[in-house]
């Protein structure tokens, strides 16, 4: 059967080859797409480690205001539980603080009374620090029954990767329209409403899945929800393909990707996008197809 004259002149091209959610591309869009692809690694198998945020059991207790933070602080009988209780109660981000190249933190804090590491890192003891006792005392009934917990009620459950929260790291939401990444190396906690990835080239990844090319190319393999939302689990992410960069590349990027975090704009954003497109050799053709993307 001939096609329509508008069939002819406006038809894509749609790739049903793989069991993945199928998405009509134009050709030069393929075109843009398969370079990418042909360049990349899946994430899967790069030096890196995705993990999920901290699971309290129950956030009312273990996750405070700063109010909250200073009351249990002045409560300290010594300066040395004050100093404990200090390092304990860590700030805590969660997905909807997570920014473009940023966060807006919430003032929120988790009193981090980890349940260890088996052979690396011992339990907290809660006897160690009484005013945060006095504190979860309160929620006893709700802590006591809780599924989420470590060897005590007082203790969080379980978490392999707890010194990962410590390391260079790249957040975001577990669940966003916008797919916003942030760099962090102040040793935030996050909720379970986010993910973490650690490991190799963080301040160049966290670069490229804020670019354009990212959300251009791969926007669609992370599956919509209600209202435009996207799901961004670890088994979507694994398959992404990118290309990895040298030591030195991971370090220019970290200059460029610090100054956007200390002070956000469009054109630092755009420059970015620049390097980006530079490292995988597009035209400027490619590059006006793909333009700036900022999902709003």
């Amino acid at each position: 059967m001939k096609r329509s004259v508008f069939v002819q002149q406006n038809g894509a091209e749609c790739d049903f080859n793989n069991s993945d959610s199928w998405v009509i591309l134009s050709p030069i869009e393929q075109s843009i797409k398969r370079k990418i692809e042909a360049v990349g690694v899946p994430l899967k198998d790069w030096d890196i480690n995705i993990y999920r945020g901290v699971l309290t059991g129950y956030n009312d207790a273990f996750i405070i205001s700063t109010e909250k933070r200073n009351e249990i602080l002045a409560n300290c009988q010594t300066e040395e539980e004050r100093t404990r209780t200090a390092e304990l109660i860590r700030p805590i981000l969660r997905g909807r603080d997570i920014k473009r190249y940023g966060y807006d933190w919430a003032n929120l804090w988790l009193i981090n009374t980890h349940n260890g590491i088996k052979g690396k890192v011992p339990r907290i003891h809660i006897e160690d620090y009484p005013a945060v006792k006095a504190h979860l005392d309160q929620y006893w009934d709700k802590i006591s029954k809780r599924a989420d917990k470590g060897d005590t009620p007082y203790n969080l459950r379980n978490c392999a990767y707890l010194e990962d929260f410590s390391k260079p790291k790249i957040i975001y939401p577990n669940m966003t329209k916008y797919m916003p990444f942030v760099y962090d190396d102040k040793a935030y906690c996050t909720n379970q409403k986010c993910f973490i990835i650690t490991g190799q080239s963080i301040a160049y990844l966290t670069a490229f899945f804020n670019s354009s090319l990212f959300k251009f190319c791969f926007h669609e393999s992370f599956p919509e929800l209600q209202g435009g939302t996207r799901e961004m689990s670890k088994i979507f992410f694994d398959k992404i393909p990118v290309m990895q960069v040298t030591n030195e590349t991971n370090t220019q990027f970290k200059s460029v990707v610090d100054d956007i975090q200390n002070v956000y704009n469009k054109s630092k954003a755009m420059a970015i996008d620049t390097k980006i497109f530079d490292l995988y050799n597009l035209s400027d053709k490619e590059r006006q197809i793909i333009g700036f993307v900022e999902i709003e």
